[in-house]
Order: structure tokens, then sequence, then C-alpha cells
């Protein structure tokens, strides 16, 4: 990736590593007390892992601290083992605050740690640099993965496309973008932004149908892929409902989601090693503002399919250092950030695994996206076959059957 900055030090290297066990948030976990190697948003999401971690959970090796030894207990125990916190409201023990290389901080937060600097999300990526896990990261210059719509086919004129297709582009066109610019662009950050992608008239009839929906009601809290926890609202501010873009009222999301599905069938196969064969319906979502965000996680951290997260931003005149609502992705492994600002009638993709921890900044404005996740045909299938087979390591998105969500798209 282009972009200054040096190499990431140990502290980065490890804490990029550690996410919660079952939902993928990576702040403010908790450490298994028993093998200290697993890690946990909450109590309740290590309790509903315990089925499957009880399997690999070690006790602490010879010279552990007596704490670490005093929490273990035995592979058969039908608990897990609790997790601790440095919080003096604990129940347990508290143990030693975790070094840096143990805690991920929120970028672009208020620093809980004399290294984190705030850092104001705006337009201007060269000079901004942010401190994740004791490691200085840089922005990503935004032109080395943006590119505007018009520009493979030459003029904004091209764009439009021709009369009798209301998703404004011709498929030669989606064609050219898929495979001049998407595969090179994704294969080699692995964050690729279209602007422009439908033009004024098509995005603002998306962005009405989408407030038409918001105004009946249909939407609800956002959920983790485990509904039980009772702390979705400390990790995710969002609102959202599903649609298929077939219902009354969403005609013209649907086309949205034709072009999306285009775009990825034109691809031909070659993002990554990836076989797209599906795809979820589309979830739309509202941040309703009052410095509503999402925490720092991964889409698919335990591999249910999810390979590609698309998603396309219905925000006019979105002015980032007064409503703020920056997604912010830390591509693993890299000493570098991007930001992607919500702005109307963009389109982004990125990978949905490991490789892209993100978060949604504070926003105090109301903020709308739709996002669509295709499937990789391998993974899914056998994410679909643990699920049958009662292995609830692996969820489908929020929980519904595949039935419910999936689409062929090839």
């Amino acid at each position: 990736m282009a972009g200054g900055g040096g190499p990431a030090g140990e502290g980065s290297s490890q804490s990029d590593q550690q996410y919660c066990e079952l939902c993928g948030k990576m702040e403010n976990l908790l450490r298994c007390g028993r093998c200290r190697s697993s890690f946990y948003c909450s109590k309740e999401h290590q309790r509903q892992d315990w089925k499957k971690h009880k399997l690999v959970c070690k006790g602490p090796a010879a010279g552990d601290s007596p704490a670490a030894r005093s929490s273990s207990t035995t592979g058969d125990s039908p608990q897990p083992a609790p997790a601790h916190t440095d919080s003096h409201g604990d129940s347990h023990s508290p143990l030693p605050k975790p070094s840096g290389a143990e805690t991920a901080v929120t970028a672009g937060a208020a620093p809980s740690r004399p290294d984190a600097a705030a850092v104001p999300a705006g337009p201007d990526t060269k000079q901004r640099e942010v401190v994740v896990g004791g490691a200085t990261l840089r922005a990503i210059k935004e032109e080395d993965y943006t590119q505007t719509s018009g520009e493979a086919g030459g003029s904004s004129a091209a764009r439009r496309g021709v009369a009798g297709r209301p998703n404004g582009h011709t498929k030669p066109l989606l064609q050219k973008l898929a495979q001049e610019y998407i595969i090179p662009c994704m294969n080699k950050h692995g964050i690729c932004v279209l602007d422009d992608f439908l033009g004024p008239e098509v995005g603002e009839r998306i962005a009405g149908e989408v407030r038409a929906l918001h105004s009946t009601g249909r939407f609800t809290d956002g959920q983790l892929v485990s509904q039980k926890s009772d702390s979705s609202r400390d990790i995710r501010g969002d609102q959202i409902t599903w649609v298929e873009g077939k219902e009354a009222g969403c005609k013209t999301i649907g086309h949205l989601m034709n072009s999306m599905d285009d775009l990825i069938r034109h691809c031909g196969g070659k993002l990554g090693n990836f076989r797209i064969n599906g795809r979820t319906k589309a979830m739309v979502a509202c941040y309703p503002g009052k410095g509503t965000g999402y925490v720092r996680h991964v889409d698919n951290p335990n591999a249910d399919g999810r390979c590609v997260t698309c998603i396309y931003y219905l925000n006019a005149n979105w002015d980032a250092k007064v409503n703020g609502g920056v997604l912010r992705i830390f591509p693993e492994g890299k000493s570098q950030f991007a930001d992607i600002e919500p702005k109307f009638d963009r389109l982004l993709f990125f990978w949905s695994d490991r490789r892209n921890p993100h978060e949604v900044q504070p926003a105090f404005a109301t903020r709308y996206a739709i996002t669509v996740w295709y499937f990789d045909a391998d993974e899914r299938a056998r994410a679909k076959e643990k699920y049958q087979t009662g292995e609830k390591s692996v969820r489908i998105e929020l929980n519904k059957s595949s039935d419910e969500v999936v689409k062929e798209v090839c």
C-alpha cells in the first residue's frame, strides 16, 4: 500500500490478533483466566463460547503467576474459567493492567493512554497519524484506492448509460470497472472505493426509499452475531432493517443490488482466491447521530463464509470534520490505516475477514448506508455444515437460516 510509516511495532502486531472469539470485537477485551490466550468482549460471550473453547483451553504452564493458577479450572469443567479485567468493579480479583500489546486503542476516540492521540477525521490524509497498540500508523493516500465511476468510461456521460437501464450503467462499463479497477485494487490493497457510482438522480431515489423505510418504524437496534448479549448497544449504535430489493417501495434499492451483483460477476473469480456464488440480503443501516458508532471489529472472524463487504453510502453534503461517522480500516500487518468518509453515491468494497479490522467513528448527524456481504462458496459450505451439526462457534448472520439470507449471484 502507498503511504508512509515504518513497520508496526510488536505491540501492534500482537493486539491486531486479539478478537472476541465469538463476535470479533477488538476493543476492551477480557482475557480467559485459565488459558490466558483467548479473549472475549464480555463474560456472557465467554460463557456462550465455552462449549467450543473448553476443547482447547489449557491451564497455565509451570511458572505462571499464582493469580493465573488460582483462576484455572479442570479441563472437563462445565463452566469457563472467568475472564479477568482491570476494572475495579469486577467481582473477581483484578489483574494488573495489560500492557500496550494487550490493549487495542480505538482510533479517533478520546485517548485512554498517554501515547494514543485523538485524530480528527478529514480529507487531508497525508499528515494524519494515529497510535494503535503502541505503534504509529499513517493514513493511506485516498487516491490509492478511490476512483470515480466515470473515469472507466472516459466521461460522466459514459456513466449515465442508456435509456431503459435505471441503474445508470451499461454492462460494458461495469465490466471495465470490475476488470481494470476493482480486481487490481482489491488484490493490492484489500480496499476499493468507487465514487459517483450511480449518479445523483438514482442515488437520491435510493436515499428517498431508505428514508421512507426508516419512517415506517421497521428499523431495529443492530445486533451482534449472537443476539443473547445485552451489551450490543455498547458495541454498535446503528439501527437496521433487511431488504431483498423486491419489496414495495424498494425498487431502486433493488437496482443498486443488481449493479453490485453485476460488478461481482464481472470480476469473474479473480477477487483473491474466492469463488463467490451468493450474498446476503441488503442491510439498510442508520446511525441516528448523537455520537453513535461501531467499535473496532471484524465482520467475519469465525469463517462464516462472508468474503467481501460491499457498502453504498447515501449522505449528501457530508462533512466528516463536523459530522464524524468515518469508517476507519486497519489493514492487517500494515503500518497504515484508511479513512473512508460516508459520501453520497460512494461504493466501497473490502475483504470481510481478519485482514480488515475496522470501526465506525462517532456520527453526529444521521448517517445512512446499505451493506451487502458476498459469500465464498467453499467457506460458506463448511460453515453451514458446522452449523447444521451443532457447532455454534460459526453463526449464520444474525442467526438467520441460509434460505433467509442467501441469494445466488453467479
